[in-house]
């Protein structure tokens, strides 16, 4: 019998990928074919996912949209839109229902979104070894069981939370037996994998487990871009990606300087190191945007590591924070004197 991973690679063949061994970055997906800008490289449905707004009912848990929701009567937890939506989650949600339904008041309000994500992985896993729910070769627990979980990076503050957190998701499933360590392994999986859910407009809706997508590593010069449509996530190519190419997101807001950038990253334990990374303090000179104080330079001043000064990458001459401040401040003021004037598409012209 096929192992899940074979089964993985057959499916992801069809879609022209495959999961590769990446040299310092572990498993990747690489392209078996060549993907042209706008192509969809790969979409999926979430393992599990929870509204972010779980009490007030912002969005229905299925299909994530808003309007006109209504409150399950049984657990006044969930929200649906309507009655296709609440048969599509009914097998995995029956199960919560008791289980949200047995809670206090104080109990329910301690259901945030990562507590609720687990609540449901559990359920859908139980399910799933039932043969209630159906599994396949990109929504099984074998995939969710071999993200990385860093754990051993995790601080100690975390792990205590890690901990508490498990004991809770005992509490509120107390008819299943759980291995608490391991929900603590995959509550920092989640920290490491799951993806926020976003509308059109960037704004976050919820939060989602796509296990096969989380396979795919992090660029600061990615060629493809996750999108959102609902509750479906979407991979597009940003750029030709040839065969044999790594297909890379990004995890983080690209339009910040290295340092910012690799900050942003820790998280996810791990540096990166892609070409624009590792070209650095130009590119970094430009985005700070301040100018060197040398008028005979055409440098510009970047942050010093572990100082507060920053410092000309051309000429090395240096401003102190308190000029920094001041310059800040006058940008600011000449940015709020030009969004004042009108905007009618005309060019104004001063004598």
């Amino acid at each position: 019998m096929a192992s899940w991973l074979e089964l993985l690679q057959r499916e992801l063949a069809g879609r022209g990928l495959a999961v590769a061994s990446i040299p310092g970055k572990g498993r990747g997906l690489i392209a078996t074919r060549t993907f042209f800008p706008g192509d969809v490289v790969l979409n999926q449905e979430p393992y599990v996912s929870t509204p972010n707004k779980i009490l007030v009912g912002s969005s229905c848990d299925h299909c994530f949209t808003s309007g006109k929701l209504r409150k399950c009567s049984m657990c006044q937890v969930t929200w649906y839109c309507g009655s296709d939506c609440q048969k599509e989650e009914w097998k995995l949600h029956q199960l919560e229902c008791r289980a949200m339904a047995a809670l206090t008041e104080d109990r329910k309000r301690m259901l945030t979104p990562t507590i609720r994500l687990m609540v449901r992985l559990v359920l859908k896993r139980k399910l799933q070894n039932e043969k209630v729910i159906p599994s396949s070769s990109i929504d099984n627990y074998n995939l969710v069981d071999a993200l990385e979980s860093h754990i051993s990076k995790v601080d100690e503050n975390q792990l205590v939370l890690y901990a508490q957190m498990a004991n809770l998701v005992s509490l509120i499933v107390p008819l299943i037996e759980l291995d608490l360590q391991e929900i603590a392994h995959t509550l920092s999986k989640f920290a490491c994998n799951a993806h926020t859910i976003c509308d059109p407009e960037l704004r976050p809706l919820g939060t989602g487990l796509y296990h096969v997508i989380s396979i795919i590593n992090h660029s600061c010069v990615p060629n493809a871009v996750l999108i959102f449509d609902g509750r479906t996530a979407y991979v597009r190519a940003l750029q030709p990606i040839g065969k044999d190419e790594e297909v890379s997101i990004s995890y983080i807001e690209t339009a910040a300087v290295t340092k910012k950038r690799h900050n942003d990253l820790k998280q996810y334990f791990f540096t990166c190191t892609c070409p624009r990374c590792v070209k650095g303090s130009e590119e970094d000179a430009l985005l700070e945007g301040f100018r060197c104080k040398n008028q005979a330079c055409d440098g510009f001043l970047l942050p010093d590591s572990g100082k507060k000064d920053y410092t000309c990458q051309k000429c090395s001459v240096s401003r102190d924070e308190e000029e920094i401040k001041k310059m800040r401040s006058e940008i600011l003021q000449l940015s709020d004197k030009a969004s004042s004037f009108p905007s009618s598409g005309s060019i104004l012209v001063y004598d």
